[in-house]
């Protein structure tokens, strides 16, 4: 034993151990369980971040997600080169997770809408600075989270050693608990944070502080991670090898092209053209991976449905009844359902699905595996889909960009007869509406109310109450014409008393109203809403409405209103639009196809790409698997902005026949694959390799080098099979 060797075993029997497991893994585990809590969870609430703060529509605001998301899966590769080239893997873990940090707290600093004190109305006071800090954070965090991303799991598992492979195994599944369990609660606690309220001078839905919890969970796992760093065994930097095998690449097609027009003899594959530089190891290798890297090439298909689940899906949560008797889920909670279902779908697809198909003696090979999960995605937005139009149906019917709608609201107790120029005459019955509104291509319409006519002109894309008594139109109010963001309720006040009255909802008060006049529109969560009625002398009436999820009212005081027992006694609640009555329950389906969808398609792949990969060369493969996630959701956001369909349901169905479409082209691809044994291959290559190659000793070395340091770093095939979260 050489003294090198002999200094290495005495480190390693120096380094503290737990029931026979490296001491420093705990501190791995924590710091896994912390970032992806702060991933997940800032990621649940973002795109209600972009839609209610920063004010963005659903189509820029799932824009800006998926380029989030796909910057985070893209930065895997850079994070690969960095800690294999340059810092070895706990540098740059401890480097970029302070950035990663940086964004996370940037992120919650830009969600603070009242930073000034010139901003006490409740809106982002400066929305270009909340915009430009929420882009830098973003921007750190992608690059923080990629970064990380190939470097944690492998890190855990330089940590054992060689004659350690079933406590690896066994880490990596506890890794696979932490980073599942992190999503799991994140997912479940931050929309509670987010759907609380608060702020200096005025009150809405705490982002900050929905952004601010996953920034701490940050900084818990960055010290806890540096806790630990006298415990790490740690490998110094020993080249990449997804770099070398760029540039093997990168000299083949150089090669063949640089000799087209001289006279050499046809090579049966054109990476044959590196063997001028490259060992013919390498290149069976490269061959091997570029063999796997064509079939991820309609992949990206299946993850640009999948991660919708945060964009999409969570915007069509919102428009449905979260009430289930016992609890409130929140829109962003529904995420939920897939980490939950993950865990519940793998150990039953393995232990009785799986066999059940061999005792059919069907060959469902992996391949197969990957298509049929595919084709399980695209049922899930046929799904979504279905669910969607019934939505649309329950939907109030808006005005559209060339039209007005118009209604009317009687102040007095007697019946007021209204004439409208193209209708037929109607009454409006006292102390209401007319109920439905009638919509006009016209904006300047003739009304006859109680027999007094007038011509009144209205704005298009709006729509209109208009309060009326025996003497004719008194006053026109502006009505919203969308749902309530976040599963609020709309509610206002038409004070037709005689004289002026204050209203207040918990600590908003809408100030003075003067008779004949309304008030602007206060939000009210799920539930009963507790109004104050005060009148100038100080007396005060209490009412109560209850409300659901998305709906609105205009509440009229009757002339006949007075302070005392029974003050609510002829107070009216007359319903605009009413609320979200389609169950959020329902898209449980959709979440229930998605994942078993995931579990065949993202498991299997992982397990294929590890059989069919180079022993040194799994991490290429990987970085590979991520960019298909990347080029994902990169489609969603081309989609999003140039789709442009008019329909949200048809935008279901047509990324759903998108992926059928790919699916039946991966079949064909996969018909044609033939399944090879890639350590036989080495083998083989190996034993025969010539030995009076000279010139290729040095690239040998080298890559020989590269090889071992690969070998050593790769987790077992169960390990990368458990691995779902990505």
């Amino acid at each position: 034993m050489t003294d090198k060797e002999e200094k290495k075993e005495q480190k390693t029997k120096s380094r503290p151990t737990i029931l026979g497991y490296p001491v420093s893994i705990f501190f791995i585990v924590v710091n896994e369980f912390c970032e992806r809590f702060s991933y997940y969870g800032m990621k649940a609430v973002l795109v209600l971040y972009f839609k209610y703060f920063i004010g963005w529509d659903n189509d820029f605001s799932t824009t800006i997600y998926h380029t989030f998301v796909a910057l985070c899966y893209l930065t895997p590769i850079l994070g690969a080169i960095i800690a294999d080239s340059w810092l070895g893997k706990f540098k740059t873990i401890v480097y970029l997770s302070i950035v990663y940090t940086i964004g996370q707290v940037i992120m919650a600093i830009s969600a603070i809408h009242d930073i000034t004190d010139s901003n006490r109305d409740g809106e982002p006071d400066n929305k270009t600075f909340h915009v430009a800090l929420s882009m830098v954070g973003l921007t750190l965090i992608a690059l923080g989270t990629g970064g990380i991303k190939p470097c944690v799991s492998a890190f855990g598992g330089d940590q054992f050693e060689e004659h350690q492979g079933k406590q690896r195994s066994t880490f990596f599944s506890i890794f696979y608990l932490a980073i599942n369990g992190g999503s799991l609660l994140s997912t479940l606690i931050t929309p509670i944070l987010r759907a609380q309220e608060c702020g200096i001078y005025s009150k809405q839905s705490c982002f900050p502080l929905a952004f601010g919890v996953p920034a701490a969970l940050m900084v818990v796992s960055l010290v806890v991670f540096i806790a630990g760093h006298r415990m790490y065994h740690m490998e110094s930097p020993k080249g990449n090898i997804l770099l070398l095998v760029v540039k093997c690449i990168g000299f083949a097609v150089k090669n063949r092209f640089s000799h087209r027009s001289k006279q050499y003899p046809r090579r049966e594959h054109w990476m044959d053209w590196a063997e001028e530089k490259y060992d013919k190891l390498l290149i069976a290798q490269v061959k091997m991976v570029l063999k796997v890297l064509f079939l991820y090439i309609p992949l990206p298909m299946f993850w640009a449905l999948f991660d919708q689940q945060g964009s999409r899906w969570t915007l069509q949560a919102t428009t449905m009844d979260g009430n289930f008797g016992a609890f409130i889920i929140q829109p962003d909670q529904m995420q939920i359902v897939n980490p939950i279902l993950i865990v519940t779908m793998v150990p039953i697809m393995d232990s009785v699905v799986y066999p059940l198909i061999k005792k059919c003696h069907i060959n469902f090979t992996p391949l197969r595996k990957i298509t049929v999960g595919m084709l399980v995605a695209a049922l899930a937005f046929v799904a979504a889909a279905l669910l969607q139009i019934q939505i649309d149906r329950t939907m109030p019917d808006f005005p559209s960009s060339s039209q007005t709608q118009v209604k009317f609201l009687n102040l007095e107790s007697t019946p007021v007869p209204v004439e409208v120029e193209g209708q037929e005459p109607f009454v409006v019955p006292g102390f209401n509406s007319s109920n439905e509104y009638m919509t006009f291509d016209t904006m300047n319409i003739k009304i006859s109310v109680g027999g007094k006519d007038a011509t009144a002109t209205f704005n298009k894309t709006m729509r209109h109450t208009i309060l009326i008594n025996a003497a004719g139109m008194q006053h026109t109010l502006n009505d919203i014409t969308e749902k309530p963001s976040e599963g609020l309720n709309a509610i206002r006040f038409v004070n037709g008393f005689s004289s002026e009255l204050n209203f207040t909802l918990k600590s908003k008060n809408l100030g003075p109203i003067a008779p004949l006049q309304a008030s602007g529109y206060l939000n009210a969560t799920h539930g009963k809403a507790n109004f104050t009625i005060v009148n100038e002398g100080g007396q005060m009436c209490h009412y109560i409405i209850e409300v659901g999820f998305g709906s609105s009212y205009t509440v009229l005081i009757p002339s006949t209103f007075q302070f005392g027992e029974s003050c609510t006694k002829n107070i009216t609640a007359i319903e605009d639009f009413g609320p979200n009555t389609v169950h959020m329950s329902w898209q449980v389906i959709q979440y229930f196809l998605l994942t078993c969808g995931e579990v065949v398609f993202s498991v299997t792949g992982l397990d294929f790409s590890y059989s069919q990969a180079p022993s040194n060369m799994k991490s290429v493969l990987q970085a590979g698997w991520l960019l298909t996630v990347a080029v994902g959701n990169i489609i969603v956001l081309i989609v999003a902005e140039a789709g442009s369909l008019p329909d949200q349901w048809a935008e279901y169905v047509l990324f759903a026949s998108l992926l059928v479409a790919v699916s039946i082209i991966f079949a064909f691809m996969a018909y044609f694959y033939t399944y090879i044994n890639p350590a036989e291959i080495e083998a083989q290559l190996t034993e025969f390799q010539p030995e009076d190659k000279k010139k290729k000793e040095k690239e040998h070395e080298m890559m020989t080098k590269d090889n071992l340091a690969y070998v050593n770093n790769e987790t077992s095939k169960d390990t990368d099979i458990k691995q779902t979260k990505i």
